[in-house]
């Protein structure tokens, strides 16, 4: 029989999802660090800074530094990498936080801390560390991105924790970093885009805004390998459907406010119809997507139902699914007062095929006969593997029907067996019984009779062979 690879339990991350984060993962630490490099290269290069887009706003120099070290710490802490690699990442995370908190006490409590971050640019707590570095760069970052890449650098600290608490403590900073990173670009769209109409002051770049949303993207998904949010990445019904629904539920509210300040500041419009139709617009979102979820559902639930009923190796009816399926026919068909058959089919030897062969061989026997049945009976006809080398078939039959039925699935049998490069004969007994509309025999009975009778088959055809 083919080699069956256990299924993993459903919680359990995906490994085609997690090969395909990896490769996200790669292109997204690469493109934040060449993002930064581009930023402080042309901070110390005037020539290179000409060469710039027009417009292009100044990545500051804490902020590139901060990113770099955030990139290079995902990358070491990959879960191909050696112990010293990841002990590595957990000391240039460090660093990222240290560097990062330092910065936004220093916009916090400049006075307790004998600094002012408030100064010109290029004078601020970059030129105090170091102030030949910091003075081709414009100013240091300010206080929201300080705070936030302080944040990202906690959370890479514990991004590979495992025990209890530690995991649990991870998950918890990944949340709050997610929930501030949110609000730091969504803020930082509506400003820069003007969607509210309300003088804004931008004080951070988009570039530091996109490398930060970036790299708080590869930390979360490379905590869910381990954590609580690795039911986004699991085979279950579970995690598919919040993959699917995932991008919704979190684009959906900032399209309805972005929208509800584009409505209020264009359009003459009663607000409380503004706010009605904006209003049913979620509405009819959120009963369309609770529609899919539903559809996805009974679609799953369908196909879990059928493969508890199916054999994983001929994908007829197991004896479970047979057993359910014929007896509904036979109801139906007793009262309907038509005719019931079974058949009753055993293969020939296939222990033998097994001990002799190997079980491929006799696994192969298997898909054959099922295949046949498939070809011989009609849809509407309960065809089932009951056993190790035994099969069925119940359905709407007289008695002649079911005879020639069986002969027939001689003939295919003695035609198959008789093409060149056959070495495996295909062989089996058949053994049939019939309920005419006047009687009322259960499944079990039937089965019985039909197995009796093909074992009187098989003790005839022994007999003519002897």
């Amino acid at each position: 029989m083919p080699d069956k690879i256990p299924a993993l339990p459903p919680s359990e991350p995906d490994a085609a999802v997690l090969v395909k984060l990896a490769a996200v993962e790669r292109v997204t630490l690469i493109l934040v660090a060449a993002i930064a490099l581009v930023n402080l290269v042309g901070s110390l290069l005037p020539l290179a800074a000409r060469n710039l887009p027009a417009g292009w706003q100044w990545m500051k120099a804490g902020s590139g530094i901060a990113v770099l070290l955030g990139a290079f710490s995902l990358w070491l802490s990959d879960a191909q990498q050696s112990e010293l690699k990841h002990r590595l990442s957990v000391l240039v995370a460090g660093l990222l936080t240290l560097m990062c908190a330092a910065i936004f006490l220093a916009h916090v409590f400049p006075a307790w801390l004998g600094l002012n971050a408030g100064v010109a640019p290029g004078d601020g707590l970059a030129s105090k560390f170091a102030p030949g570095f910091a003075s081709g760069f414009p100013g240091t970052m300010s206080a929201q991105s300080a705070g936030a890449f302080a944040l990202l650098g906690i959370m890479l600290i514990f991004i590979r924790a495992r025990k209890h608490l530690a995991s649990l403590a991870a998950d918890l900073l990944t949340f709050c970093l997610v929930l501030v990173v949110l609000v730091l670009v969504s803020g930082h769209m509506f400003a820069v885009l003007r969607i509210i109409d309300s003088p804004a002051s931008v004080t951070t770049s988009t570039s530091t805004m996109l490398c930060l949303l970036l790299l708080t993207m590869a930390a979360f998904f490379r905590r869910a390998e381990n954590g609580v949010f690795s039911i986004l990445l699991g085979s279950g019904i579970g995690s598919r459907i919040a993959r699917a629904i995932s991008p919704l539920l979190l684009g959906m509210p900032f399209v309805r406010e972005a929208a509800r300040a584009h409505v209020f500041n264009t359009v003459r419009m009663p607000a409380h119809y503004t706010t009605a139709i904006l209003a049913s617009l979620v509405v009819m979102a959120s009963f369309a997507l609770m529609l899919y979820l539903a559809w996805r559902i009974n679609g799953m639930e369908a196909e879990i139902h059928d493969l508890s009923l199916r054999d994983a190796l001929t994908g007829l009816y197991n004896l479970r699914g047979f057993h359910l399926l014929a007896e509904q026919a036979l109801r139906l068909a007793q009262r309907s007062d038509l005719p019931f058959s079974v058949l009753y089919i055993d293969l020939d030897d296939l222990k033998r095929t097994n001990d002799t062969l190997g079980h491929q061989a006799g696994s192969e026997i298997l898909m054959e006969m099922a295949q046949i049945l498939k070809n011989s009976f009609r849809e509407t006809d309960v065809l089932g593997r009951i056993g190790g080398d035994e099969f069925a078939v119940a359905g709407q039959f007289t008695s002649s029907a079911i005879s020639l039925a069986a002969r027939q699935l001689e003939e295919t049998a003695a035609g198959r067996n008789a093409e060149n490069g056959r070495w495996v004969p295909l062989s089996f007994s058949v053994g049939c019984v019939t309920s005419e509309a006047a009687r009322h025999e259960s499944l079990v009975e039937m089965l019985a009779k039909a197995d009796e009778a093909m074992y009187a088959e098989k003790r005839r055809k022994k007999m003519l062979m002897n």
